[in-house]
């Protein structure tokens, strides 16, 4: 299905769900801008999207640097004209126990989870508002809802990006929309980032039954479809064969 040809911005689009969503948002007829630290897969898939009939750049990005997010937007803007969607989905996931004290995986936490959207709403909202519309497309998780041991601060994080997309849907005044994305267990490289042994254990059982990463994009790529008067707010997804 093609729809109406929109601008979109994605980060974390080096692998997992951003890598899906590219791939997905690129079929569907969309040109996107890909942004991630790992240049080297992202010019990978920007050349595998363009060889498949899609429109796809890239440029490199932190977004915990402020500057930088507003440069990657920036960029969408000088080479489409225009920024449609944002796709907050760069994320990092290293759980311990709070007694662990591994306060630089929490700082980092907070600076990629929380401060990475920030920086995207900063960056990309007067866009928005200047050319009279667009989208936002946050990435959460079923950690957004819930808490578990050993990932306290990290569903603290995905507890903020949910009030933050509430509280930015409640000050629109309609041009711009908001929808939080939360998956369940998925198939991704989030895990590989988890340095306490207990931790990491526990996380491979936990996601003994998962999600492949297209399942994710399809549920953004649905939100992204939709006409302007409708705004998608909150989809969670899970496995069918899963509680979690």
């Amino acid at each position: 299905m093609r729809n109406e040809a929109k601008v979109v911005a994605v980060t974390g689009a080096s692998s997992g769900i951003g890598e899906a969503t590219a791939r997905r948002l690129a079929a569907d007829g969309h040109r996107l801008l890909l942004g991630a630290r790992r240049t080297d897969r992202l010019e990978a898939l920007s050349r595998e999207i363009g060889e498949a009939g899609g429109t796809a750049a890239f440029r490199r990005l932190d977004v915990t640097d402020a500057a930088d997010v507003r440069a990657f937007v920036a960029a969408a803007r000088e080479r489409y004209g225009r920024l449609d969607v944002l796709v907050n989905n760069a994320g990092v996931m290293p759980l311990s126990p709070l007694e662990a004290l591994e306060v630089d995986e929490w700082d980092r936490m907070i600076d990629v989870n929380v401060r990475g959207v920030l920086h995207g709403i900063a960056a990309a909202l007067p866009v928005m508002r200047a050319q009279g519309g667009g989208h936002f497309v946050n990435v959460a998780s079923v950690g957004a809802y819930e808490v578990s041991p050993t990932a306290a601060v990290y569903c603290a994080t995905k507890f903020a990006v949910r009030a933050v997309s509430e509280g930015l849907r409640q000050e629109s005044d309609g041009s711009v929309r908001v929808t939080l994305v939360s998956p369940g267990v998925t198939e991704s490289e989030l895990a590989e980032g988890i340095s306490d042994p207990a931790a990491r254990a526990a996380m491979k059982a936990y996601r003994a039954v998962a999600l492949p990463a297209s399942a994710i994009a399809g549920a953004i790529a649905f939100a992204v479809a939709q006409p302007a008067g409708v705004d998608v707010n909150e989809i969670v997804v899970r496995p069918a064969a899963s509680a979690q």
